[in-house]
């Protein structure tokens, strides 16, 4: 799998660094799609393994295309449609791949916008390919365990019954994680009352009910953060994190490295994950600030944590000198994840141009 974890980093950069001029779906073809075949094994310059422009014609429909077939022991076995990178995925973009599914052997379908791929099947109805897909996987923001159930589609290692069996496991994850994150910003009306009649006694009314609302969302959050400070602790009994504990300079005994700045640098692990490799984020305290750095290097500053104050701010650096931006709480180290993908990306950018002199 290690192979395949560089191949997908490479295609996310290129992703980040040009996603402006592969805008089109032939770009995102010959930019990403192909190569991310490539990246599973396939030879893409063989049309006995990769169909381009795969024609299934189905009832009342003649010569329509799919953009990819793969062909495992001279079957069909996975279709693709490809999109323009900027395109919003939708169940639409589905109705090819529904009707080429009815009439071949394929197992699997993947729409894919070269980003954001989406793999579907035909779980519930032998031959009817599903409306939602039972994993999704993301070019630019994966975990380690995507990464895993990707590499079950490596030629290698394809196997259409071992992956049929954590598919239906992996559909309803993927739903009840998605419900579960839409919960946290806005708890169902139903969710709220079933726990007010809890937890409230007395009776339940509209201002009891908004209470009730805003605590779930922040009890669920709160939850997160106490299972990070579960694992970190964990983690500095058990000795030295990998590419952490051992690198926060905690030599000058008037620096003392908070909790919270330690789930701030985790945070920043957590939003560069699928970016670059996590053990390259390092976290050296100093008394007026906390710096999150790129190789342990103070010339790749990613985030500098002010949290030695009453106004927190975080640092950035994705322009030509440290910006300060003010945060209320952890939370909104979220809506910066970009404006941080971006200052990684910039030091990636410039070390190739120093490697090309």
């Amino acid at each position: 799998m290690a192979n395949l974890d560089l191949n997908v980093k490479i295609l996310a950069d290129r992703v980040r660094a040009h996603s402006e001029t592969i805008q089109t779906e032939e770009a995102v073809k010959t930019s990403v799609i192909l190569p991310f075949l490539q990246s599973l094994g396939y030879d893409v310059f063989n049309p006995l393994e990769v169909i381009p422009e795969f024609t299934a014609d189905a009832v009342g429909k003649k010569g329509e295309k799919v953009d990819y077939a793969i062909v495992h022991n001279a079957e069909v076995s996975v279709l693709i449609e490809c999109k323009g990178l900027n395109t919003q995925l939708n169940e639409k973009h589905l109705s090819q791949l529904f009707r080429y599914f009815t009439v071949t052997n394929a197992k699997f379908a993947i729409l894919t916008n070269g980003r954001e791929y989406r793999f579907y099947s035909d779980l519930e109805e032998p031959n009817k390919l599903e409306r939602r897909p039972f994993f999704t996987f993301d070019l630019l923001d994966y975990a380690n365990s995507a990464l895993a159930e990707l590499a079950k589609f490596e030629k290698s290692s394809f196997d259409v019954e071992s992956i049929l069996q954590q598919a239906e496991r992996l559909k309803y994850v993927s739903a009840v994680k998605s419900l579960l994150l839409a919960w946290i910003e806005e708890p169902p009306e139903t969710l709220t009352k079933s726990i007010a009649n809890v937890v409230h006694d007395g009776r339940i009314n509209s201002a009891v009910r908004n209470t009730v609302s805003s605590a779930i969302s922040v009890a669920f959050k709160e939850i997160i953060r106490d299972r990070l400070r579960e694992r970190l602790s964990s983690a500095l009994e058990d000795g030295p994190m990998q590419g952490g504990a051992e690198d926060v300079d905690v030599a000058d005994a008037d620096i003392i490295t908070t909790e919270e700045e330690i789930e701030g640098w985790l945070t920043v692990k957590s939003l560069l994950r699928g970016a670059l490799s996590t053990d390259r984020v390092v976290m050296r305290d100093a008394k007026s600030y906390c710096a999150i750095l790129l190789d342990d290097n103070n010339r790749k500053p990613l985030v500098r944590l002010h949290f030695n104050r009453t106004q927190k701010y975080i640092g950035l650096f994705d322009g030509d000198k440290e910006e300060r931006v003010p945060i209320e709480n952890l939370d909104d180290m979220l809506g910066l994840k970009d404006r941080i993908l971006a200052t990684a990306s910039k030091y990636g950018e410039a070390s190739r141009k120093v490697a090309n002199g």
